[in-house]
């Protein structure tokens, strides 16, 4: 049992980092894709590639999720209800950016796809929705990089720590 549980803790570890680096990607893209003219080249391409991310992501949320349930008992730390509420704040919009980003595309008209794979079509066309639900994609992600950007204060002595024993190590070595 604590074998899995450690097997479950270094995969979610994993899995917490290639998401963390995968949003950064998100934002960034979704931040230069709406600045492109139109007639610039590479711009649906830019697009497929974020819609792409996306799907990932929500895949990659729903595993993440899936195997917390299953294999890890819920750790109370002393300031255990602002963690929770935090962590439960970061999970729903894990999911809400990519399923607005879904919403968007699909009342847009636009296909989904995950790296060439369709996605099924999950919402009708409906143009004066989709124009909303871009606003509104736009702002909810803004909304969750807030969320982020609390995270990691909350999170500043660990990261701090870290940065300290990686310095330690880089001297030594040196």
């Amino acid at each position: 049992m604590a074998a899995s549980r450690s097997a479950a803790r270094n995969w979610l570890w994993v899995v917490h980092w290639v998401m963390a680096i995968s949003f950064v990607i998100l934002f960034a893209t979704g931040m230069i894709m709406t600045e492109l003219p139109r007639e610039v080249a590479y711009r649906p391409s830019l697009y497929s590639f974020h819609k792409s991310m996306g799907v990932l992501i929500l895949f990659l949320v729903g595993a993440r999720i899936l195997v917390m349930i299953r294999s890890l008992a819920p750790a109370r730390p002393k300031n255990w209800l602002p963690v929770a509420a935090l962590h439960t704040a970061l999970y729903t919009f894990m999911v809400v950016v990519p399923l607005s980003g879904y919403f968007y595309s699909n009342t847009a008209g636009r296909e989904v796809a995950l790296f060439g794979i369709p996605m099924p079509t999950l919402f009708g066309e409906n143009k004066a929705l989709a124009d909303a639900a871009g606003e509104a994609h736009g702002w909810i992600a803004y909304l969750f990089a807030s969320l982020i950007a609390v995270h990691l204060l909350a999170q500043r002595k660990y990261i701090l720590g870290a940065w300290k024993r990686l310095s330690r190590r880089m001297t030594a070595g040196a």
